[in-house]
């Protein structure tokens, strides 16, 4: 047997044998299964086009992002959390904003701020996160959500939430 890995004439034959199979395999497997995979991806994206036109048409606000350029107005977690509330429908009774000062370190300024949710549902929870987080500099630091107890209250969460916000 340790004869037979020695024989050169093996190589001679079992080399060109194999350069022979492969491009069948290329041919008869693995093209077909580009192909449909192809397909697929491009079937995919299509009911992802669909899905996003959908969105758009439901919030065309998701696209109008704030300008991280625009330095005529210093951010300001009141008007910035105001703002967000109203489009999320969270009454001011329902949240409770507290900002810290503007702490400048290294030369770098930045401001934190403890926000906290009263029985909102997860998709105004959601819907309040992804449009906070538009600001370029605003860091979310901490989310913590517990479920309210009670009767007839499925959907009702507290929710806290810490920004930090650099300028």
């Amino acid at each position: 047997m340790k004869d037979l890995y020695k024989n050169p004439t093996l190589y001679y034959v079992l080399v060109p044998v194999v350069m022979g199979i492969w491009p069948l395999l290329v041919w008869g497997l693995y093209l077909p299964q580009a192909k449909d995979t192809l397909d697929d991806e491009v079937n995919y994206a299509q009911e992802a086009q669909v899905v996003a036109l959908d969105i758009l048409k439901l919030d065309p606000e998701r696209f109008k992002f704030i300008d991280s350029n625009d330095t005529g107005k210093e951010f300001s977690y009141a008007n910035a959390v105001d703002k967000v509330a109203g489009l999320c429908n969270i009454p001011a009774s329902k949240y409770v904003l507290s900002s810290g000062i503007i702490i400048k370190k290294e030369g770098q300024r930045s401001q934190s701020a403890h926000i906290k949710l009263e029985h909102v549902s997860v998709v105004q929870f959601g819907k309040f996160l992804s449009l906070m987080l538009r600001w370029e500099n605003l860091q979310c630091n901490l989310v913590k959500l517990t479920k309210v107890k009670g009767e007839g209250l499925r959907d009702a969460w507290n929710v806290t939430i810490d920004f930090k916000y650099y300028y």
